[in-house]
């Protein structure tokens, strides 16, 4: 029982490592904010919800954002936590086990939109977390159509938190309109992509190298846009 409790130790913190050392790869800034940027977790932390439970999934980017919180300061500002809940909802969307319970995130992100004032003055901008929905549906037969699902998931949360956090115009909203579709089919492809790496890697190790994994839930995808 104690070398499995210790695999277990350790592979949770390897994964937990890779995840924190993508958090610190920038690749785009966060439109509408300053000082924030997009990084390679973006693509990595979805996917989490892949290969664990949900619960462990969450429990596991949960641990690497903290982390990462805890190494670059400890802001104690309401907009650090809820920046951290977009990656969670990610997760839950790409998760293995998802359900149509998950799709209750998009459709509340948007209620909220148009309920604000100047949400209402850009209300097709929610539009865009109607892709969850139109997305689910192929999710079990696309890895892409379920990253697509998952981030712009993520992207409907956030919006929201800044709506809220930071009252950006509706001028604001309408401007990132032309933008958005272009950085979220990136955020899909570098989703998919890292699926397909971090999948055939745990593959080679489970089948070539005869590594047991704990937590993982692991099969032999088939490569399928």
């Amino acid at each position: 029982m104690q070398k499995i409790s210790l695999k277990k130790i350790v592979f949770l913190v390897a994964f937990i490592a890779l995840g924190f050392g993508a958090m610190q790869v920038p690749f785009s800034q966060i439109l509408g904010a300053t000082n924030l940027k997009f990084s390679l977790f973006d693509f990595y932390g979805p996917m989490a919800g892949a290969f664990f439970s949900s619960v462990v999934g969450l429990l596991v980017v949960l641990a690497m954002q903290l982390v990462n919180w805890m190494t670059h300061g400890f802001n104690l500002d309401l907009i650090t936590f809820l920046r951290f809940l977009p990656m969670l909802a990610a997760v839950l969307y790409f998760a293995k086990n998802t359900t149509k319970w998950s799709l209750i995130i998009p459709g509340i992100a948007m209620i909220m939109f148009w309920s604000h004032p100047e949400g209402r003055g850009a209300w097709y901008y929610a539009l865009y977390w109607t892709i969850p929905f139109i997305a689910y549906f192929v999710s079990k037969k696309s890895v892409l159509a379920k990253a697509l699902g998952a981030t712009f998931t993520a992207h409907s949360v956030g919006s929201v938190v800044f709506l809220y956090a930071l009252n950006l115009k509706s001028a604001v909203w309408t401007g990132l309109m032309p933008i958005v579709w272009k950085e979220r089919m990136l955020m899909a492809i570098g989703i998919t992509a890292t699926f397909y790496l971090m999948n055939s890697l745990l593959n080679w190790l489970v089948n070539k190298k005869h590594v047991t994994l704990p937590f993982v839930q692991l099969e032999k995808y088939k490569i399928s846009l």
